[in-house]
Formats: C-alpha cells, structure tokens, sequence
C-alpha cells in the first residue's frame, strides 16, 4: 500500500493504516466514488465482516475482501489458469466465451491479460498478469523460455528420424512464406501420445509441425511454460502464483524487481 495516512505500534509491531475506499482506489478497483458505492452496497468486508463505512481505517495486517474475493494493493498480479477448451484466449469477444469470464469481477480493474495465446480448441497452462514487461519477455523469442506441450495425433507412432529432424529444426513451407524453425524437442510416449517442447510460437505452430510429418493432433494441451507447471485439477480457476514462481519467471526474464 501507499498514501497510509498515520501508523501505530502494536507489541512492538508498526501497522500502517488507510481509509477503506483510498485503499481500493489505489489497488485499482475503481475511482472513489465507484468503490464507495461498493463499500454501501456491502460488497466488501474486512476480517470477514462486512463494512459499509468507507471512512474505516485499514492496516496492511487486515484481510479486505470484495465480493467474496480477497483484494490485493500489490502494483503487479500473477495468475495461472488453466484453460477449457472451446474458450477464447481474449478479454473480450461478442459470440464466444473468453477467459475474461473466469477472472472475479473484484480483479477486472486489475488491467490483467493473458501471456500470449492458446488456441480455442488448445487447453491448458496460460499465465495472466498486469506486468507488461514480463508477458513481452515470455513471448518474445529471444528469451527462449520453453513451453511443453502434450499431444494426442492420429497416424503412424513417432519415429526415431521425426525426433532427429525436430533436435535439428526444419523449415515450414505451407504458407506464403516458408518459416525457419528452432530445434525442439520430441518425447514419444506411446503410440498416439508425445510431448513437444518449443521455445517459440508461430502461428498454429505445434499443429502445422505434426502435420509436416502426416500426424494429425487431435488434442493439444500446454503443460509448463519453463519451469511453470499447469495446476492440477484447477480447470477453469484463476491460481495465484506463489512468489518463487514469480521469482523464477523474472530471474528467467533478467527482470530484476
């Protein structure tokens, strides 16, 4: 938090306290007047009581919550999510759903948005953050941040010489312009089932790779993106990332915060 307004000493402890409806306007949950309109209608609690007084002083040791989601006055928010499938990796769309429909209405002041991109029929790990700097960093080639992706295909099982040819690289040509691709790596696991690493991100390009090669994905799921792992069983839930996470990500990155 910033702009606390005085503190005290508790057991020796300094707490530093804000007015209620500062403390959200300044986390970026709307202007003063929206969040007081929040604070009277309810909507916000304070160490699990509802408070309807936007003038209530509240220290960095209180829990503040908005509409049953915990707030936060942190500048930057890392998510994970892992993504359904037939969902848009957008914030917005006319006809279909997006994962801005999973994201808690407390949040969508927050300016989040997803790092790069999955395709609607793709599912899996998508990190969404406010941070600016590490989603052009996660997306840009230079950084060669590793992304994993499991795959189910439908032709003949995986061969010794498909996964030399992938440790190599090779050129796609099924478009106007033939694209040069880094190596990457290729996991057999059985049969139909491998798994794809890659440290960049062409258009469809995990599908148009097993299609070089006469396999057809049936379906695509991301992983781990570096050492991120998806979380397990948390379809559709917006995880926040612990800070070793976070940590990782900028030491990866070379952001140093």
């Amino acid at each position: 938090m910033t702009c606390y307004y005085f503190e005290k000493i508790f057991n020796n402890a300094t707490i530093l306290f804000m007015r209620l409806d500062k403390m959200l306007a300044n986390s970026g949950y709307g202007t003063r007047s929206e969040v007081r309109k929040l604070i009277t209608r309810g909507l916000v609690c304070i160490n699990g009581e509802v408070c309807k007084d936007a003038g209530q002083n509240v220290g960095d040791t209180d829990t503040v919550e908005l509409d049953g989601a915990k707030c936060s006055s942190k500048e930057h928010l890392y998510f994970k999510f892992d993504k359904p499938d037939g969902v848009l990796t957008a914030m917005e769309d006319k006809r279909l759903p997006t994962i801005a429909d999973f994201i808690p209405a407390s949040l969508m002041t927050k300016k989040l948005s997803p790092v790069g991109r999955l395709d609607y029929h793709t599912t899996g790990l998508l990190i969404i953050t406010n941070d600016g700097e590490l989603s052009h960093r996660l997306t840009s080639p230079k950084y060669k941040i590793p992304k994993t992706y499991q795959i189910t295909f439908e032709g003949q099982k995986i061969t010794d010489d498909m996964v030399n040819t992938f440790a190599e690289g090779f050129t796609l040509d099924d478009m106007d312009t033939p694209v040069k691709l880094a190596p990457s790596t290729l996991v057999p696991v059985d049969d139909n089932h491998c798994l794809l690493t890659i440290k960049e991100g062409k258009t469809h390009q995990v599908r148009r790779m097993m299609a070089k090669f006469n396999r057809s994905v049936v379906e695509l799921r991301r992983v781990s993106i570096g050492d991120i792992k998806v979380p397990e069983q948390k379809e559709g839930e917006l995880i926040e990332m612990p800070s070793s996470e976070i940590e990782y990500l900028l030491k990866a990155t070379g952001i140093t915060k």
